[in-house]
């Protein structure tokens, strides 16, 4: 079952990058997301945690039902509840996968589960069989493995394969491992479990020290031919192993790897474009592969180099994961067909002739205020729509705010809220703080902003600013986004849109799906 040449790429941006506080994902925006994945070419799709909520059993389903070409899969702990919960949100998938999971380190076992060795291997076993009644592909982690006895994992994972697994992941739950000790256990397991040639061996690195892609690297290196990651490396705490790192590693580094993805790779930069406009969560500009100054040389001597030779600083084209220099600049004078064309070359469609014409109206509008619209722009202008209408309860309507040397800042903002019209006037530090106090005074959420974030979209004095809030009530916690070239617009936008996400019905995050 274990394909030498073919490493499989397990995506799970849906679930664990979800877990990241702040990172909830709607429906759609799930939707979306794994349609990006999907034309990528990822192999396993993890699309959520269906015993989480009933939303995420929608989710899961939806992207099941969706998605044709990726296996899509679907968490459950070892219960009968989650493993049922998932077989039913998996029914119509045209492939699907039931990952389960039960800890076997020590203190996950004693601490939490309060089970003995014993009865973790017989409620792993149950688990996979139950899950085999659902699907013939099932895959078996050991939560915490990083920090577990090998004799035992030897144990457990024979017993589980044995009981119908045939993908056997080894999570670095916490991101305790490094290198050359992770790759040794991967290789260690394999040797030892006389049934290891009938799974998939696969892992799940954490990148609480930095190492996750290091370690999921050393893992392949040693015979582990399936890695769950991330787009960007999104994923709770310090994140998970990033797909473009594990992805273009292996396939810059044939010399090392004796295996390569089946990714289409071109598709990186658009995706990782999508997952950082939806989540909220900026792409730092030093990001390996997909952040800004990824294949950018300001240095003379790089520079020279680069021009006479771009291997002499470039170990791969910024062609091949989807950066191109061939960039169509729209403006007020583009027509609606052009839009339509580069959002569609953006993975951007909408459902409707409607929705069309609003976006581009709203294209319109932004072409009236800055002279060059580029994809960036785009793609903050299509995320900027927020919610559709039925469930957007707050609106923008106006807002004045008046900042003057040695005055203190005083804004005046009008709302709509479920279609009545109100309207607050308040002061504060600055004129950020002032519109936000006053949307606070209309609303009284009692929420805590616990974020605020600003991003230039592109260059210069003309660009947008693209803003993230995080927002916090009764440890529900929920971003929002809001874009414009007036920087206080944008930072009411984010505010109000986060606020419209709070008062929808959310999902608390399943921690305890920290596999």
């Amino acid at each position: 079952m274990n394909n030498p040449d073919r490493l499989i790429i397990f995506d799970t941006t849906l679930r664990d990058g979800e877990q990241s506080p702040g990172a909830s994902m709607t429906r759609d925006e799930k939707i979306r997301i794994a349609k990006a994945l999907e034309k990528m070419r990822v192999d396993v799709i993890e699309a959520g945690f269906p015993i989480a909520s009933p939303g995420d059993f929608e989710a899961v389903q939806a992207v099941a039902r969706t998605i044709r070409d990726s296996t899509i899969c679907g968490l459950a702990r070892a219960l009968e509840g989650d493993i049922d919960r998932a077989g039913e949100a998996l029914k119509e998938a045209n492939s699907g996968r039931i990952h389960t999971f039960i800890a076997t380190s020590p203190i996950h076992m004693e601490q939490k589960l309060r089970m003995t060795p014993d009865q973790v291997v017989e409620q792993a076993v149950w688990a996979v069989k139950r899950a085999r009644n659902y699907t013939d592909d099932v895959e078996f982690s050991a939560e915490d493995a990083g920090r577990s006895d090998i004799d035992f994992l030897c144990r457990i994972f024979e017993q589980a394969i044995d009981a119908g697994a045939t993908t056997i992941n080894v999570p670095d739950t916490v991101g305790y491992n490094l290198p050359d000790q992770f790759g040794a256990t991967i290789r260690t397991l394999m040797e030892r479990i006389p049934n290891a040639d009938k799974a998939v061996f696969s892992v799940h690195c954490h990148n609480d020290l930095g190492l996750a892609s290091a370690n999921s690297l050393a893992a392949v290196r040693n015979g582990a031919r399936q890695v769950e990651c991330t787009i960007n490396g999104l994923g709770e705490r310090a994140g998970n192993a990033a797909l473009e790192e594990v992805v273009m590693a292996v396939r810059t580094r044939r010399d090392l790897f004796e295996c390569d993805t089946g990714l289409d790779t071109t598709q990186i930069v658009n995706c990782s474009r999508l997952v950082a406009s939806i989540t909220g969560f900026p792409v730092q500009p030093n990001k390996a592969i997909v952040g800004a100054n990824a294949f950018a040389h300001e240095a003379g001597i790089h520079q020279d180099g680069v021009l006479k030779s771009r291997e002499t600083y470039e170990i791969m084209r910024a062609e091949d994961v989807g950066w191109s220099h061939n960039r169509m600049v729209l403006g007020k004078h583009s027509g609606r067909n052009a839009f339509r064309a580069r959002l569609e070359e953006l993975d951007i469609v909408f459902d409707s002739e409607e929705e069309l014409n609003a976006a581009f109206r709203r294209f319109k509008d932004l072409a009236d205020k800055k002279h060059e619209v580029f994809d960036d722009d785009l793609l903050a202008l299509v995320n900027d729509a927020g919610f559709s209408a039925e469930n957007e309860r707050i609106k923008l309507v106006s807002m004045k705010v008046c900042s003057e040397t040695g005055e203190t800042p005083d804004a005046t903002v009008v709302l709509t809220v479920d279609g009545e019209e109100r309207s607050a006037h308040a002061q504060g530090g600055g004129p950020v703080d002032a519109a936000f106090k006053a949307i606070e005074a209309i609303l009284q959420t009692g929420s805590v902003l616990e974020l605020y974030s600003v991003n230039s979209i592109t260059s210069g004095t003309d660009a947008q600013g693209e803003v993230t809030v995080r927002v916090q009530k009764e440890g529900k916690i929920v971003n929002g986004q809001g874009a414009d070239t007036d920087i206080v617009i944008a930072s009411a936008k984010a505010y109000v849109n986060a606020l419209n996400r709070l008062l929808q019905e959310q999902r608390a995050h399943p921690q305890q799906g920290n596999v």
